[in-house]
């Protein structure tokens, strides 16, 4: 896929356990071309603070955390604040990303260089105020959106959930209505991404 053709698109993971699944998300987003991925949490990272690699996650993403970019964030309030609000100051709010003063330069060289004002923050969830996940396409172009994935065991919370715009799902037919993170990120990141593109 051309980069030129790249939808801005951010991937929030909150809270995810699994070196594995994150590491596969970001296969699946570099794939898609995704623009950003936010780890919020105690969600692992390609490297600690130090710049040490983590290589349960890197041998799950097979490279690709080197072409996708991504950052750190204390909690999925904070990532959302930023994304809403690109223009404050950085500076008065290091608390919230974490203690690496490099990963706060790569943050505001990012805010310089990416429009954040006009997106929309999507839950993706199995909640009965959800929408199908296909409806997201209804509502216009497929673009400047935050899509927000939770915890493998509990999702996202119900205070997290009122941080976002909106609730989607991906519909469940069988008897039991769950799917890995990795592969719910895959399907919807696939349909809402690739067939934007080519629309």
């Amino acid at each position: 896929m051309p980069k030129s053709q790249t939808l801005n698109i951010v991937v929030i993971l909150n809270n995810i356990r699994s070196n594995e699944n994150v590491g596969s998300i970001f296969r699946t987003c570099d794939a898609v071309g995704v623009s950003k991925i936010i780890l919020c949490g105690y969600t692992p990272t390609p490297t600690d603070r130090f710049g040490r690699e983590n290589r349960g996650l890197t041998k799950a993403s097979l490279g690709a955390e080197k072409f996708v970019k991504w950052e750190k964030a204390e909690s999925l309030k904070s990532a959302i604040y930023h994304l809403k609000n690109s223009s404050s100051s950085l500076s008065t709010d290091i608390s919230l990303l974490g203690n690496s003063s490099a990963r706060l330069v790569n943050l505001r060289k990012a805010r310089s260089e990416e429009n954040f004002s006009a997106f929309t923050i999507i839950a993706v969830e199995q909640n009965k105020k959800a929408v199908n996940y296909t409806k997201i396409r209804d509502r216009g172009k497929v673009d400047n959106m935050a899509l927000v994935f939770g915890n493998e065991v509990d999702g996202l919370s119900k205070e997290d959930l009122k941080l976002c715009d909106l609730i989607a799902k991906v519909p469940m037919y069988g008897k039991k209505e769950s799917l890995n993170v990795s592969v719910c990120a895959g399907v919807v990141l696939y349909s809402l991404i690739i067939n934007s593109i080519h629309d």
